[in-house]
């Protein structure tokens, strides 16, 4: 494309020219051209992936009937501080953020029911649950297997996401307008994973860097990582 474009500029301006000068900024507008548009193509997810799995997670797997997702961990950070930064209503955000990722990860998993070989438990019964027992702010300090006993499931879903805010969405927003694409607004990495609820032995862990554009939601953050997920997903028959 940019050749193309190289050509039909040498075309229209140096044969009307017929100048070494019109052809040296010709080569700067397109050496231009092709780095801002590799900063504004930034993919939503990155390349960098990891997936673990136990050997005998096809036979484990056979046994699971019920699975329950926890509200997701998520840890946000600023490369620079905002104005007016607030830390107590940072937390607030990460909490409601945890529980909107786990709403979007239950969606997405009931709209494909069919396609797994375990039901997933309402996150709303899982939620209630971990609140009657004490234990809903508390997750990080209780083994899997416990967890699992109190929702009464044969294994737990967990995920974490961490993720640093590196621009401003003002301007990520702006240059969706201007050039029809945006630039990212925060980079960071989702952790999911699969534990056994009768050891809370770990059995499967997919890790996964990304960026975040400026008209990403907790929701749409989810439902775009588990369609890559679905790919390594072990509960698909």
């Amino acid at each position: 494309m940019f050749i193309l474009l190289y050509s039909l500029l040498k075309n229209l301006l140096f044969k009307k020219y017929k100048t070494p000068k019109i052809l040296s900024v010709l080569k700067r507008i397109v050496i231009l051209l092709i780095f801002f548009t590799a900063q504004f193509l930034t993919p939503s997810f990155g390349q960098s992936k990891q997936l673990y799995e136990v050997p005998n997670l096809k036979s484990i797997l056979k046994t699971h009937k019920i699975v329950a997702i926890l509200p997701v961990k998520v840890s946000i950070s600023f490369k620079r501080f905002p104005k007016g930064y607030n830390a107590a209503d940072n937390e607030v955000q990460e909490k409601e953020e945890g529980l909107n990722m786990q709403e979007g990860m239950y969606t997405f998993l009931l709209r494909k029911a069919d396609k797994y070989t375990v039901t997933f438990q309402d996150v709303q019964r899982t939620n209630i649950l971990l609140k009657q027992t004490g234990i809903f702010g508390k997750l990080d300090s209780l083994t899997s297997d416990s967890i699992c006993k109190i929702l009464k499931v044969d294994a737990v879903i967990q995920a974490s996401y961490a993720y640093e805010k590196t621009g401003s969405e003002a301007g990520a927003i702006a240059k969706t307008f201007v050039f029809g694409f945006g630039g990212s607004t925060a980079s960071g990495a989702l952790t999911l994973q699969i534990n056994n609820g009768s050891d809370g032995m770990l059995l499967w862990r997919f890790y996964k860097e990304m960026q975040e554009g400026a008209f990403s939601s907790a929701n749409e953050l989810m439902e775009r990582m588990m369609k890559k997920v679905s790919r390594n997903f072990p509960y698909e028959k």
